[in-house]
């Protein structure tokens, strides 16, 4: 089976188990995303939707948070972890996206990765959730299911996102990483893979080594 073949028959299986692939970070804006994305490193999706509907009831627009004072952003995120850093960024993305980019999140990785606090993840995040466009978001389940499932052989993010983006019908690769979080948290997880379990024990190198060793003892 090639890797394009597997990367199709993972996408279909997905799809199959998880047919609502949507982040889970609630925004109504594009630039709430892109906060709550930087607010969800090292920290809960889940506990990132409890802290932004008090920061963006107190900061509506862009342009108030733009002018915000980092003490007061920080104080609204402290749950969050790294609230400080978090805090810094938030305001100083506000102001560029104000300044630089006429308060419009921008639709291309190469100009939301000058944006402070934006990596390659985030960036990939926005132009497929918010956009449409073609994405690879490389989070942590990502990396280590595909990895597992043998569509990718590192854990640099930006190597797998190269090698996924290779493999991975386009159209299907925004909606097949979001399957991945949540097939991550359901089954596939990082201490204990449920492999008798996944619909993908078919396709999957590990699966299908654990499988042969347990028929060879």
């Amino acid at each position: 089976m090639t890797n394009k073949e597997r990367a199709e028959r993972a996408v279909a299986l997905l799809k199959q188990e998880y047919p609502d692939a949507e982040c889970s970070l609630e925004y109504e804006k594009p630039y709430e995303l892109l906060i709550s994305v930087r607010l969800a490193a090292q920290c809960t999706d889940a506990r990132v939707n409890m802290v932004t509907p008090a920061l963006f009831a107190r900061f509506p627009t862009l342009e108030s948070l733009a002018e915000a004072s980092v003490e007061e952003v920080a104080g609204y995120i402290k749950s969050c972890g790294l609230y400080q850093t978090k805090a810094r960024d938030i305001v100083a993305l506000s102001k560029k996206l104000v300044e630089d980019f006429g308060g419009v999140v921008p639709d291309t990785i190469e100009e939301l990765l000058t944006l402070p606090g934006v990596g390659r993840k985030t960036a990939n995040l926005i132009v497929g959730d918010v956009y449409g466009k073609p994405a690879v978001v490389c989070d942590t389940h990502c990396i280590r299911i595909t990895n597992l499932l043998g569509l990718s052989a590192t854990k640099d993010p930006a190597k797998v996102e190269k090698q996924l983006r290779e493999a991975l019908p386009p159209e299907e690769s925004n909606n097949f990483c979001h399957r991945l979080v949540l097939h991550g948290r359901a089954v596939c997880k990082a201490r204990n893979p449920q492999c008798q379990d996944c619909v993908m024990n078919g396709i999957c190198q590990h699966a299908l080594a654990q499988a042969a060793q347990t028929a060879a003892v």
